[in-house]
């Protein structure tokens, strides 16, 4: 079945660029490196296509220098704003590669296109290679790895990494042509054909569907008219019929240069039933289609074909001597390839560099198979059913809390979560959620509220009870030097409660002391103040605040569980005040959703509400 031939001689060269349709990060940086150590002068990656972006630009490196590529929206703008490149590089799914190819095939600049998917329907392929002969373009794949043309172009990820890239030798040229339907096989024969010859010229998997976009014969007919290939090795597999195309080019005397060839699958023989192996194309079907009756073929057509696979490279090394010998040949002139840097994070890992830190983490770990807290995995975590405040243990303090302490944390996010939509808090809340703001905005300028007038009062009430007690003052001693100082206890005095009418809030917190506390020290301290200040004013309680901070220092001391050094940080650096923003965020939340579902429009503040003094003139005298 002789072939079109419609295909050019040459696919690629040391110019050649591709638009990349559905990005691979890995592939991309593959082919940079394979520049670099190519030694190109530019990128062969001109753009890159991400349909549905903003478009942008994606940073890659391109030897030592980092590079930006563009990104493109559509195919048409891609083409347009990149005319060099006429390579289109689609690793779209099976269920879009047709569309995206299609759109390839229609821009004048595009004269290769390569499909990696696999599993394209075979009427959607017999499609894009009608199109593409009628147009007089390429198609290489379904389903392939792409090519290689050796230190000048490669498509993706063919030929794997850049170690193997460096150890077959394919930064610099040599003079085989290889074809193959397999890229895993590829990948093998580029590092045979690098030990028994000097090298391929260019290297093409035309992929394992059952209608490729370019043949086995096709690019054998390529190599034919190459100057720079001087043998052809082709590797094919049982099913279908390409590799009769290539008997009839041998017959027809439009192939003349030595070709070594093997069809893989002679082990199907011994099945007793049809075999499919691993790509689309290849199942043994009736005897014609058969490995053995291809090779037999082929070698009578007068190809170079082996007795089986393992002796492949004997065969291939037996050639390429004989045109050694004849001098038609001449021994390549090996490069020195430009060093390539290591990633680095590779280095890091291989022990390269060395790196400062940028963050110090003690509290948990998401590396490895799963997350920790404080060393506890988060299996453990949901396993044991730990509660919030162990959570908060194990997040805020590095350490499991006693069951007492984790609820009493538990207690006070509670207590604080809400106290009625006029709190400055939730006022600004309910102000930003009906002025149309999301919730997480709702919620921030909710919190951003919260300082020493609104909540802040819990780590100052500890900070000040603690320096008292530590001092040993007596009640009217520290009340008088507050207010000698001219500064309001924190924690002492409400808006709306008094000793007549107490805080629940407060009630249920000394209750929970009294009994799960071993000690209330600081808590007895501070209703003896309380006492005092009772003496001046009915409002001037310990609130809640005031209750949550001393209690804080009395579960702190009491425990046993923390150093001084380690209560004096506690106090120091604000832990306290975490459990007001925490617990009251949940209120906020309320707060926003509330106004959302109920459909609140805008806040408008009452006039009356409003004192206006504004005065004509240059202000007073």
């Amino acid at each position: 079945m002789a072939s079109s031939n419609h295909l050019p001689a040459r696919l690629f060269t040391k110019q050649s660029q591709a638009l990349i349709y559905n990005y691979k990060e890995a592939a991309v940086q593959r082919m940079l490196d394979f520049d670099n150590v190519s030694q190109r002068d530019t990128p062969s990656v001109a753009g890159l296509i991400h349909p549905g972006s903003d478009g942008g630009l994606y940073k890659a490196f391109f030897g030592f220098k980092e590079l930006v590529i563009p990104v493109y929206n559509s195919v048409s703008e891609a083409c347009q704003q990149c005319p060099n490149a006429d390579v289109f590089l689609n690793f779209a799914s099976h269920r879009s590669a047709y569309q995206s190819s299609l759109l390839a095939l229609r821009e004048p600049s595009i004269r290769t296109v390569v499909i990696i998917a696999e599993g394209v329907p075979e009427n959607e392929a017999r499609s894009l290679i009608a199109i593409a002969k009628k147009a007089g373009k390429v198609i290489i794949g379904p389903a392939t790895v792409g090519g290689i043309q050796a230190g000048s172009f490669k498509i993706g990820n063919t030929a794997g990494t850049i170690d193997n890239i460096m150890a077959c030798k394919l930064y610099r040229s040599g003079s085989v042509g290889f074809v193959s339907k397999s890229g895993g096989l590829s990948n093998e024969m580029y590092n045979v054909l690098s030990r028994c010859t000097d090298g391929i010229y260019e290297g093409i998997a035309i992929g394992g569907d059952a209608f490729p976009g370019s043949t086995l014969t096709d690019h054998a007919l390529r190599f034919e008219k190459l100057p720079e290939v001087k043998m052809i090795v082709v590797l094919g597999e049982l099913g279908g019929w390409d590799e009769y195309g290539i008997v009839d080019a041998l017959k027809k005397g439009e192939i003349t240069k030595p070709i070594c060839a093997w069809v893989s699958g002679t082990v199907a023989k011994i099945f007793p039933t049809e075999v499919q192996f691993g790509h689309a194309g290849a199942k043994s079907g009736g005897e014609t289609e058969s490995a053995d009756a291809k090779n037999n073929s082929l070698r009578d057509a007068g190809a170079i074909v082996p007795t089986s696979f393992e002796d492949f490279s004997n065969v291939i090394a037996a050639t390429y001597a004989k045109l050694q010998s004849k001098g038609l040949v001449k021994p390549v002139e090996e490069p020195t390839p430009p060093e390539l840097p290591l990633d680095f994070k590779t280095a890091v890992k291989a022990g390269k560099v060395r790196k400062p830190t940028s963050i110090i983490s003690t509290i948990c770990d998401d590396r490895g198979d799963e997350l920790s807290y404080a060393g506890v995995p988060i299996s453990e975590v949901c396993k044991e059913q730990y509660c919030l405040g162990d959570v908060i243990g194990l997040l805020w303090f590095k350490r499991k809390l006693p069951p007492y302490a984790s609820k009493f944390f538990e207690m006070c996010l509670k207590l604080v979560a809400d106290h009625g939509p006029a709190v400055s808090g939730a006022h600004n809340t309910i102000v930003a959620a009906r002025a149309g703001k999301d919730l997480v905005s709702s919620l921030v300028s909710g919190l951003l509220t919260i300082g020493p007038r609104f909540g802040g009062a819990i780590d100052d009430s500890a900070r000040v009870f603690q320096d008292a007690v530590d001092r040993g003052l007596s009640p009217d001693q520290f009340v008088e030097g507050m207010k000698s100082k001219g500064r309001r206890i924190p924690g002492i005095g409400h808006l709306i409660k008094s000793a007549t009418d107490s805080d629940k809030r407060v009630i249920i917190l000394k209750e929970y002391a009294y009994t799960h506390f071993t000690s209330t020290k600081y808590l007895e301290y501070a209703l003896e103040v309380e006492k005092y200040t009772l003496q001046k004013a009915n409002n001037l309680i310990l609130n809640v605040d005031g209750c949550i901070g001393v209690l804080f220092l009395d579960l702190l001391h009491s425990s046993g569980l923390f150093t001084q050094q380690e209560i004096k940080e506690i106090i120091d650096i604000g832990y306290l005040n975490g459990f007001f923003i925490v617990g009251r965020t949940v209120g906020l939340i309320g707060h926003a959703l509330d106004q959302k579902r109920n459909k609140q429009g805008l806040y408008r503040h009452q006039f009356d509400d409003i004192l206006y003094d504004v005065k004509l003139g240059n202000g007073p005298e």
